[in-house]
């Protein structure tokens, strides 16, 4: 995991939770390409756009960038489940990411209603 230093995103536990989640996701191992390209996308722009948002200046700003995360968070979890159910993953991994998104989605709704966007 990286040394978390004086970037803004390294702080928030959000951040840090969605780089566990692109982790597992990678540890799950998704045997269909198309979906295991899917989902690692999605894991990969849920960090990115924590990233975004903690550089931005305005609440709403922030807030509409938390959300997207939160959107291709809630894309990165469905795969994983598809995957789950399809049987074309490692399932523990699996489970542990889910476990992460779960947690990243509940963070980001918070970050979300500090900024002012209801949902």
């Amino acid at each position: 995991m990286t040394n978390f230093g004086d970037l803004p995103f390294e702080k928030l536990i959000a951040y840090q939770e969605a780089r566990k989640l692109l982790e597992a996701m990678r540890e799950a191992a998704i045997s269909d390409g198309r979906l295991r390209d899917q989902a690692l996308r999605a894991a990969t722009s849920v960090c990115l756009n924590i990233s975004e948002g903690a550089g931005r200046a305005g609440s709403a700003d922030k807030a509409r960038v938390y959300a997207i995360a939160r959107g291709e968070n809630c894309e990165a979890a469905a795969a994983l489940d598809i995957a789950l159910a399809a049987g074309t993953c490692k399932q523990e991994p699996a489970r542990r990411a889910l476990l992460h998104a779960r947690a990243v989605h509940a963070l980001l709704s918070g970050l979300i209603r500090r900024f002012g966007i209801c949902g």
